[in-house]
This record gives structure tokens, C-alpha cells and sequence, in this order.
């Protein structure tokens, strides 16, 4: 069977973890700038942001209806669901990260560092133990787009949330740190660096960092460099792979850090997340759409679920 013309083999490797027959579908187009999707597995549907209309959407997964989950969303940008199902977001307008609880109240998770408010949080997760990882770079608060302009009080940093509820700076050597996301193990800590939007030249890469106890990191080297637009967001797959926005579609990495190949898709992607019932269901933000693709693989496994041993890789160095 050809391969269609939406799909790029750099690696033969690439080609067990796609569906040949597949398709990728075209799901929605109404929105400006489209990103950060999470997935609920209890109710089968799908949350994510267009940030600069000031919303929240939700695509139920069961027939296909979009609707607005929450307007204003204090221009939200990167979100998550935490070990009880519980919306994690990352705030623009109200520069801050913040959990929606059981009965719909929003609850304040962090907004300020040593006493200076943060920028404007991205992209966030969470690791199994509970604690909050996010990126805090200046997008939010650059211009009134997706926003309001503001003066930064504090450099563009990686921070984590602990279980325990204080706020640390994790990652400090980033330009603009954007997408994060964690290995099936968590051994290692993924972040994207998207400075080149403000420095020519600037980097355009994603970075892996090794993960120490007492939430700290080591390492930080260059894992893949983007020669198509910028990364953005990203997932990881149960073996490792990282599947990542780029200016011409998906990109998709291998732990080694090969790039086994692309999804084409017309618009510039932003971010992407795992959902469906096998979490093989690849739903793509992309500027003003929401798209999707059924993979040969899963999602690694969504926070507070069992993950068998067979689900587990490590990466190597």
C-alpha cells in the first residue's frame, strides 16, 4: 500500500507506528490560534484553548459536537488533567496556573516567584507523584494578542510545583521554554526553546534533562533541532517517541533522537495530545483547527492509570 501523500518515512521505524489505512481528519476550523489539548478519559472528550478569542472548546469524542467549555478563560494557553481529573491550566490574562476543582470553583495554584509575578504560563504537566511542572515564558504578556501587555518581573524559567506546595525554579538557561513533557518513566524531562521568535538566530530546539530526586535536573543537552518552523508542544508515546508540533505539521522523534518522520497537515501546528479509548487518537492543534490521527501506538499513560511494565521505556543517552 502507497503511503498517502500527508506522510513522511525518514526511518523505517516510523512506519509500525502508523496506520496506513488511516486518515487525518479534519475535526473543526472556527478558531485564531488553537493549542493546549487534554484529554479527559471519563468523559471521552477533548479540551483545549484558542487563545486569542479568550475560550475554552470542547469536542466530545462520543458524536463529534464542539462547544465552548468556558468563556473568558483568562486567555489559557497549556493544560493538562492532574491524578483525580482535574483540569490544570496555564493562564495568560491572570498570569498564573490553575486547577478547576470537582465542582467547577478555579483555585490559584502559583502566580508569583520570591515575590514577582510570573510571566505568563504555557504549557504544563504533571508528574505521578503530583507535583506541577510549567514553563513561563513572556508570550502572554509581549502584546494585548493573547493577553494583556505587561513588564516582566522575572526571567523566562522552567518551575515545579511540589507535592508539598512550594514553588521551585527547576530550569533557568532558556529563552523562551515552551513545551514540556516526560518520559513514560520519568526519568527525563523534555522542554522546547522557542527564542528564535524573539532572536534571529535564536534557539529552536527541544532539550532533555535528566531527573534527580529532590525535584531537581541534570544535563539539559540538545535532543532535536527544528529546520522546519519552531516546537512547540509535544507528547510522548509508551515507547519514548516524542510526537511534536513543527511549522509543516507533526514531527515525530525517536529516544535516540532520530527523526523518524512527519504528518503534514496545512496549517502551523501548535501542540498535540493523546486521547481515545486505546489513547492511540492523535489530536492536533493547528492555528485555526482542530485535527486528528489514529496511530499504531499509544499515549504513554495518563496520569493516576496503572501502567503495565510493557508500557515503560528508557531512553538512552
Amino acid at each position: 500500500m502507497p503511503y498517502p501523500d500527508w506522510l513522511v518515512i525518514e526511518d523505517e521505524r516510523f512506519s509500525s507506528l502508523i496506520l496506513l489505512n488511516g486518515q487525518l481528519d479534519h475535526l473543526w476550523q472556527a478558531g485564531r490560534w488553537c493549542e493546549g489539548p487534554a484529554y479527559s478519559a471519563a468523559g471521552r472528550y477533548l479540551l483545549w484553548s484558542d487563545i486569542p478569542n479568550d475560550r475554552i472548546l470542547r469536542y466530545d469524542e462520543n458524536d463529534g459536537h464542539v462547544s465552548t467549555f468556558r468563556q473568558s478563560s483568562a486567555f489559557s494557553n497549556g493544560q493538562t488533567l492532574d491524578r483525580e481529573g482535574r483540569l490544570i491550566t496555564c493562564e495568560h490574562g491572570s498570569r498564573s496556573v490553575t486547577r478547576t476543582e470537582h465542582n467547577g470553583r478555579v483555585t490559584t495554584l502559583a502566580d508569583t516567584f520570591e515575590g514577582a509575578r510570573l510571566n505568563s504560563p504555557n504549557d504544563v504537566v504533571v508528574k505521578s507523584d503530583g507535583s506541577v511542572w510549567f514553563t513561563d515564558p513572556s508570550y502572554g504578556i509581549d502584546s494585548d494578542y493573547e493577553g494583556g501587555k505587561r513588564h516582566s518581573e522575572l526571567g523566562c524559567h522552567v518551575y515545579c510545583l511540589t507535592v508539598d506546595g512550594a514553588l521551585i525554579r527547576v530550569a533557568d538557561d532558556f529563552e523562551k521554554p515552551n513545551g514540556l513533557g516526560f518520559s513514560p518513566d520519568e526519568a527525563w524531562l523534555y522542554v522546547s526553546d522557542t527564542g528564535a521568535t524573539h532572536r534571529d538566530g535564536g534557539p529552536r530546539h527541544i532539550r532533555r534533562f535528566r531527573v534527580e530526586e529532590g525535584y531537581r535536573l541534570s544535563g539539559g543537552e540538545v535532543f532535536a533541532e527544528s529546520d522546519r518552523g519552531l516546537f512547540d508542544g509535544f507528547r510522548l508515546d509508551v515507547a519514548g517517541n516524542l510526537w511534536t508540533s513543527a511549522g509543516d505539521g507533526v514531527h515525530c522523534y525517536a529516544p535516540d533522537g532520530a527523526r523518524l518522520g512527519r504528518i503534514l497537515v496545512p496549517e502551523t501546528v501548535a501542540n498535540v495530545c493523546f486521547g481515545g479509548i486505546s489513547r492511540n487518537r492523535l489530536y492536533i492543534c493547528a492555528t485555526t483547527s482542530l485535527y486528528a490521527l489514529t496511530l499504531n501506538t499509544r499515549g504513554h499513560h495518563i496520569i493516576g492509570e496503572a501502567v503495565s511494565p510493557s508500557d515503560v521505556r528508557t531512553p538512552t543517552r
